[in-house]
C-alpha cells in the first residue's frame, strides 16, 4: 500500500492544481500535453467509471464556467422556450453543428497510434463558431435527425455524443455520398452506439488471441530466421483480427466464397494465421527445404494458397491469389476470378461470393490500376457486387512519412470517392474498434452490394524489408515506433485494467503459441477439412 501512495504522490498537494490544469487540456486536445503525461490520462480512460459506462471523462472547466454564465444572465430563474426566437435559431445552429461532425469529424479523430501530430484546428467543429456559448450548453435542443436514443438532448450531450461517434477511434467518411438511404444507414450505425462496440467478454479474449497469433509469428520468425526477407506484420496485427472477422462475418451472411488479393506485407501472417497453411511447411520454404517438384516457382510472400474455414454459416472457401511484385496488379485478377466464379454459380447480385483487396497506404493512393479497376465496379459487365478494401495503413510506404510528401489528398483512400465508396479510418491500436469497422463494412456491402474501404492506420515496426535501417531515413518516426510497446500488449492491458481477463492469461497466451510454433502446428487450426491445394 505504502509504495503505491508513493508512486503516485506526486499527483497531490501542491501539484494538483498543476495536474488538474493539464488534464483539463488533455481531455480538450491530447496532442496539447507531453506524451508521458499522455500516455498516464490514456491510461486513466480504460479504467470502467462508477456507474459501469466506458466513455471518456469530460472536461470540468466549462460545466463550471456554463453555470457561472447562467447564473449571470439568471438563465435559472426562467426556462428557455422552444417557441422563443433566440432558441430556435440556436437550434438551427445546432443542426448545422451536428452536420458538420458528420462531414468533418473524421479529420479531429484519434486515429495515429504514434501520436505524431496535434488534432488540427476545425472551427467548425467547435460551438462558439455558430455563436454557441458555455451558457447555452445546458439548454435542451432537439435532436430528432440524430440516432443518440433521445428526442431531445442538452447541447453539452449532444457535442459529447458528436465527439465521441466521429471523433474517436474511428473516422467515419460517408457524407460525400448521394444516396440519402446509405447516408441514414450509416448515421444510424454510429451514432446508436457512439462508435463503440459492445463486445462479449469471449468475443474480446478471442480478438486477444488474434492479435497475440499475428505478433507471435513474426517475431518467431524475426528470432528464428534472421535477416530473411519476409515482409513482417508488426505494428499492423490488428489486420489479421480484421481478416478473421470478415471471414466469420461474410460466412454467417450467406457467402459460400472469398478471394483475396494482396501483396506481401503481412501475406505470410495471412497464409499462416487466415487461411490455416501448416507453420511447419512455411518453415521449410524458409529452410529451402520445400517441394522443388514444380516446373516454375516464386518466393514464399509471393505464392497463393487455397482452404475452407468453418464460420457461423457453414464452410467458406478462401483462395489467395498469387501475386509478383506489382503491389496492385493483382486486383482485376481478383475481380475476374470472383465474376467468373459468381456466373458459374448464378449469382447475380453477389451474395455468395466476395471479393476482398487488401492494399498498402502508399500503392492504393499511388498506382493507376487501383483507379482503373474502380472504374469498372459497377459496370454490367464487370461489377462483383461490391468489394471490401482493407488497407495496411502504416504511414510510410517505402521511405516517406511526411504527409507534405506523401502525396496530393489527405487520405490515402480518396481515390475511391470516385464511385461514392465510404471509407472508415480505424486506429490500429484500438483492436476493438478495427474488428467493429469490419463488420460494418461487411454489412454495408451484403446491404448495398457495393464498394466499401477499412483503412487501418497503423505502424511499420521494421524496415520495407528486414534487411533495411529505417531509422536512417525516418529518425523521429522510428524514435516513436520504437516505444511503442506493440498493438497485442497494448489492447492485453486494456482487458486486464477491465477484469475481463486474468493478469496473467496474456502472457500465457504467449507462451501456448511460442510451443505451438517450435513443433511447427497451429494453437487455433482455422481450417475445416485436412485439404489445402496449393491452387486458389
Amino acid at each position: 500500500m505504502m509504495q503505491q501512495y508513493r508512486s503516485n504522490s506526486y499527483l497531490f498537494g501542491g501539484n494538483a492544481p498543476y495536474v488538474e490544469e493539464m488534464y483539463e487540456a488533455y481531455l480538450d486536445n491530447p496532442g496539447s500535453v507531453p506524451d508521458n503525461w499522455r500516455a498516464y490520462f490514456d491510461a486513466l480512460q480504460h479504467v470502467p467509471a462508477t456507474d459501469g459506462s466506458d466513455s471518456r471523462d469530460v472536461a470540468h472547466a466549462p460545466v463550471i464556467e456554463s453555470f457561472a454564465q447562467r447564473a449571470k444572465s439568471n438563465a435559472f430563474a426562467v426556462k428557455a422556450s422552444s417557441a422563443d426566437l433566440a432558441v430556435a435559431r440556436k437550434q438551427v445552429h445546432v443542426q448545422s453543428l451536428i452536420a458538420a461532425y458528420r462531414f468533418l469529424g473524421n479529420r479531429w479523430a484519434d486515429l495515429d497510434p504514434l501520436k505524431r501530430a496535434e488534432r488540427p484546428k476545425i472551427p467548425e467543429l467547435d460551438p462558439a463558431f455558430y455563436d454557441l456559448s458555455e451558457s447555452d450548453m445546458d439548454i435542451s435542443f432537439s435532436a430528432a435527425n440524430t440516432y443518440f436514443g433521445g428526442e431531445t438532448m442538452s447541447l453539452r450531450q449532444i457535442v459529447q455524443a458528436l465527439r465521441e461517434t466521429y471523433c474517436g477511434s474511428i473516422g467515419a467518411e460517408f457524407m460525400h455520398g448521394s444516396d440519402p438511404t446509405e447516408k441514414r444507414w450509416w448515421q444510424e450505425r454510429l451514432e446508436s452506439v457512439r462508435s463503440k462496440p459492445a463486445f462479449t467478454a469471449e468475443k474480446r479474449k478471442h480478438i486477444l488471441e488474434r492479435l497475440t497469433a499475428a505478433e507471435g509469428l513474426e517475431r518467431y520468425l524475426h528470432t528464428k530466421y534472421v535477416g530473411q526477407k519476409r515482409f513482417s506484420l508488426e505494428g499492423g496485427e490488428s489486420f489479421i483480427a480484421s481478416m478473421d472477422e470478415l471471414i466469420q462475418r461474410a460466412g454467417a451472411n450467406g457467402v459460400q466464397e472469398i478471394v483475396i488479393g494482396m501483396a506481401h506485407r503481412g501475406r505470410l501472417n495471412v497464409l499462416v494465421n487466415t487461411l490455416g497453411k501448416m507453420p511447419a511447411d512455411l518453415f521449410a520454404e524458409f529452410e529451402h527445404k520445400g517441394a522443388h517438384d514444380l516446373p516454375a516457382g516464386d518466393v514464399k510472400y509471393h505464392q497463393g494458397f487455397s482452404s475452407d474455414v468453418s464460420t457461423a454459416g457453414g464452410p467458406v472457401h478462401l483462395s489467395l491469389a498469387f501475386n509478383p511484385s506489382h503491389l496492385e496488379i493483382v486486383n482485376p485478377v481478383v475481380e475476374g476470378s470472383v465474376r467468373a466464379r459468381q456466373d458459374r454459380r448464378g449469382d447475380t447480385t453477389g451474395a455468395q461470393v466476395l471479393p476482398v483487396l487488401v492494399h498498402g497506404d502508399a500503392a492504393f493512393g499511388g498506382q493507376g490500376v487501383v483507379q482503373e479497376t474502380l472504374c469498372m465496379a459497377q459496370t454490367r459487365g464487370y461489377r462483383t457486387g461490391g468489394t471490401v478494401h482493407l488497407v495496411i495503413n502504416n504511414q510510410i510506404g517505402f521511405t516517406t512519412s511526411d504527409p507534405r510528401d506523401l502525396r496530393s489528398t489527405h487520405y490515402c483512400s480518396d481515390v475511391v470517392k470516385m464511385i461514392e465508396a465510404p471509407v472508415l479510418h480505424v486506429n490500429g491500436d484500438d483492436a476493438e474498434a478495427v474488428v467493429w469497422a469490419t463488420q460494418l463494412a461487411m454489412d454495408y456491402r451484403q446491404q448495398f452490394k457495393k464498394d466499401v474501404v477499412v483503412d487501418i492506420i497503423c505502424f511499420r515496426k521494421l524496415g520495407h524489408n528486414e534487411q533495411d535501417t529505417p531509422a536512417l531515413t525516418q529518425p523521429l518516426m522510428y524514435k516513436k515506433i520504437a516505444a511503442h510497446p506493440g498493438t497485442r500488449k497494448v489492447y492485453a492491458d486494456k482487458l486486464v485494467a477491465q477484469n475481463a481477463v486474468a493478469a496473467d492469461e496474456p502472457d500465457n497466451m504467449v507462451k501456448a503459441f511460442r510451443a505451438a510454433m517450435d513443433e511447427g502446428r497451429h494453437t487455433v487450426d482455422p481450417v475445416l477439412t485436412s485439404f489445402k491445394s496449393k491452387y486458389p
